[in-house]
């Protein structure tokens, strides 16, 4: 079977400080490179140029999603790898990667619990879970998140699926909220290894990505009409935010993860807070 090719495709602003990392972990096994520049102002787009990539500039939307959907739009390959400039691929995923372009693995049906998938012993513990005997159309890769110096292991923090590498035209992104996932055209399969993310490595990096999401929470919840009332005062500064904390914090373990997985838990349940807060300072300049 003759290798089928990849086009490795990202939306930047201002990351300069990762898309070096990013890109020569994927150089290897991309035969094309795709990067939607939002006008950094920054040495993104030189870095990116460096590594043979093919730069559209645009300007910089809120919400993300438009620049990455022109870029996948802007993809010739038979395979499409979507990465944030913040996403580094192991070398094991890229290994995994190779060989299914090279058609000589296919993934699996479903995650298993095991990190040793590629291990056939561990497959009839698990008799719903099959190893793929053809290419799927899109394919569910496990994030591992690093926040405040440590990768979150509980919390509902992992696997933490993203649909990042599909069949061109398989697949697409609607562009309507940042937190979307693809829409695919087709069976989705998983890899066995996992995608590192190091969105929020400082606490600083957290807050100015956490001021952007609560900004369009906010926006959202404007436009779908809620007001300010004492019940979604009560609601929004208060129930929410205790109840994803509690979730997070105790439900799904985030004890486990330290002084780190109290620190998310808590900051997961402001969010609605903030946008809250928002929601009425857009309200007042709206009146």
């Amino acid at each position: 079977m003759k290798r089928q090719t990849l086009t490795v495709t990202l939306a930047t602003f201002n990351e300069e400080n990762n898309i070096g990392k990013c890109l020569f972990a994927v150089k290897l096994i991309a035969d094309e490179i795709i990067v939607v520049d939002g006008n950094s102002t920054d040495n993104t787009v030189k870095i990116a140029r460096k590594y043979g990539a093919k730069v559209i500039r645009t300007t910089n939307k809120a919400n993300f999603h438009i620049n990455k959907a022109l870029a996948n739009k802007r993809a010739r390959s038979d395979w499409i790898l979507q990465l944030d400039a913040d996403e580094l691929v192991t070398p094991a995923l890229a290994g995994e990667i190779r060989r299914l372009l090279e058609g000589k693995t296919f993934g699996y049906n479903r995650w298993l619990s095991t990190t040793r998938l590629s291990v056939n012993k561990f497959l009839p513990l698990f008799p719903s879970v099959r190893q793929l005997d053809h290419p799927a159309a899109a394919y569910w890769l496990k994030r591992k998140n690093y926040f405040l110096g440590r990768y979150l292991t509980h919390g509902g923090q992992y696997p933490d699926p993203v649909i990042r590498l599909f069949q061109r035209d398989r697949a697409n992104l609607p562009a309507k909220d940042v937190h979307e996932q693809m829409v695919v055209a087709g069976e989705i399969g998983w890899l066995a290894a996992p995608l590192n993310h190091f969105a929020t490595p400082q606490f600083s990096r957290y807050i100015t990505r956490e001021n952007r999401y609560s900004s369009l929470l906010a926006q959202q919840l404007l436009n779908t009409g809620v007001s300010i009332n004492p019940f979604s005062t009560f609601l929004y500064l208060f129930a929410r935010p205790t109840i994803v904390f509690l979730k997070l914090y105790i439900r799904y373990r985030g004890f486990l993860d330290g002084f780190p997985g109290f620190v998310f838990s808590l900051f997961s349940g402001l969010h609605f807070s903030l946008a809250y807060i928002k929601l009425w300072q857009l309200q007042l300049k709206n009146d």
